[in-house]
């Protein structure tokens, strides 16, 4: 277990922050840009000394203000992935990664190369030089490097920031995977809601140096109140569903999500595989009766949750089974519709992002 509890002042800008992050997956630190997130994880990495409070892994004490504890960051154990990857550029992509090695705290028995650069797909990169390699490699080696340090713990400073919307796609599927089977807990930065909803488990939301909610992915992104944190447009709720069947036919494949059908074009997974679903307010239409005759594919029936307006717009939270939908519509709609907690209502899906 993480456990962060710190405050540090610089110029205008206050940090008073608490929270703690579960030793497995990823736990998101989310907001705005200038909101604390990466002054955080310095203190964590052991790049910076809060003036206040105390962080503490595990049973040890990383930092403690008060009995003037502070273990140098080379002693923590803590891999660190920075935006821009930071390699040496006079050594190669094979001792980039033999250098994290050797910082391992017993390099002889440290993790063997091999089955880090299968994981992170580095097999024809290891007689490279770092200058001939493009942004999303970097990143790769960078994150092989972290991990043949064997850290308790890996950092992640935006890492995906930094490179263009074809690089992202590249590399998301490495940190997925990277999640899945390194057994490594990561504590991710972001201000991307599309990343921390594929990748983190956990959401620790920042705005202007305090903590404006902590749980899991579903929870925070759901909820009305943060939908001014959660951007209007990219705000959404994150859902956890099951691939029930395929329809070769069509090329679809359907989903079964607590009491509903969810249908978008096929996945090559096997029947019973979990996916993460991730649906933004602005793909959801309601409906007071049943749609019929639309192009839509999936339509659930929800029960309204709560309804928050924000000037011309309306924020609906949608329940479905033992989780919930967000719907972003006009207030005009929502008054038209009369819509009221405890309402039955259709929700239209129009489109859905599928993290496998």
């Amino acid at each position: 277990m993480l456990s962060v509890d710190i405050r540090h002042a610089t110029g205008d800008f206050a940090l008073e922050v608490a929270f703690t992050a579960p030793p497995t997956g990823v736990t998101a630190l989310f907001g705005p840009s200038g909101a604390g997130k990466s002054t955080v994880l310095n203190a964590v990495a052991g790049l910076l000394r809060p003036q206040g409070g105390r962080i503490a892994l595990g049973g040890e004490t990383l930092f403690d203000a008060a009995t003037r504890v502070l273990v140098p960051a080379h002693r923590r154990r803590i891999g660190v992935v920075f935006q821009e990857g930071r390699l040496f550029p006079h050594l190669s992509v094979r001792d980039n990664l033999l250098f994290g090695r050797r910082r391992s705290p017993d390099a002889r028995s440290g993790p063997a190369i091999g089955p880090v650069v299968d994981l992170l797909g580095l097999g024809g990169l290891l007689g490279r030089s770092p200058v001939t390699l493009s942004g999303g490699e970097r990143q790769r080696v960078a994150l092989g490097r972290a991990l043949l340090m064997r850290p308790r713990w890996l950092l992640l400073d935006e890492p995906l920031s930094a490179l263009d919307m074809a690089r992202r796609a590249e590399i998301l599927p490495y940190l997925e995977r990277l999640r899945d089977q390194s057994n490594v807990p990561m504590l991710l930065v972001s201000h991307a809601i599309d990343e921390v909803a594929r990748l983190a488990d956990r959401v620790v939301l920042l705005d202007a140096g305090r903590v404006e909610a902590d749980g899991t992915v579903a929870e925070v992104f759901s909820r009305l109140d943060l939908a001014h944190l959660t951007g209007q447009f990219e705000a959404g709720a994150v859902l956890h569903a099951v691939v029930a069947g395929h329809d070769p036919a069509y090329g679809l494949t359907r989903l079964t999500v607590d009491g509903g059908t969810v249908t978008l074009p096929g996945l090559d997974l096997p029947v019973g595989s979990a996916v993460r679903l991730r649906v933004r307010s602005r793909d959801v239409m309601l409906a007071t009766v049943e749609p019929q005759g639309v192009s839509a594919n999936t339509i659930l029936s929800v029960t309204v949750a709560a309804v928050k307006t924000d000037g011309a717009v309306a924020y609906v939270r949608l329940a479905l089974g033992g989780q919930h939908l967000v719907s972003r519509i006009t207030r005009l709609s929502a008054d038209r519709l009369a819509l009221a907690p405890g309402q039955p209502v259709y929700a239209v899906i129009k489109a859905v992002t599928v993290d496998r």
